[in-house]
């Protein structure tokens, strides 16, 4: 079984990961709030986190920056991590936060199955211009 956070706050983006990777072997948690996706990775250890990079009060690359600081302490196995991201421009600042894998919005269903495929198998997948 494969366990995806996802960190949101959209609606739509929820619904549009959730039809693209749950089945029955795979489950998506969400949370709404950038503050939350610590302690749910904590209890739950997905097997891949997914962050929008717009969530409530705390965003997508301070939610990386802080799951990655806890791994470089090695209080949590390090897992494969990958940002939503709102624009091509958006790019530096998932791979400044030290992200796997990123995609720009809207999103597919094939694209989002092909960069959970990925991270999973240890790979990155990199969408958008790196400037």
């Amino acid at each position: 079984m494969t366990d995806v956070l996802l960190a949101t706050d959209s609606d739509e983006v929820f619904a549009a990961v959730d039809s693209a990777l749950a089945d029955n072997t795979t489950t998506v948690y969400r949370v709404k709030q950038g503050q939350h996706v610590l302690p749910v990775v904590e209890e739950k250890l997905p097997d891949l986190v997914i962050l929008d990079l717009q969530i409530g009060n705390m965003g997508g690359v301070a939610a990386c920056l802080m799951i990655r600081q806890e791994e470089g302490m090695d209080r949590l196995p390090r897992r494969p991590i990958a940002l939503l991201l709102d624009r091509d421009a958006d790019s530096f600042l998932a791979q400044e936060s030290r992200a796997d894998g990123w995609l720009v919005k809207p999103l597919d269903p094939l694209r989002l199955r092909r960069l959970a495929k990925t991270l999973l198998e240890k790979g990155t997948l990199f969408e958008g211009s790196i400037s």
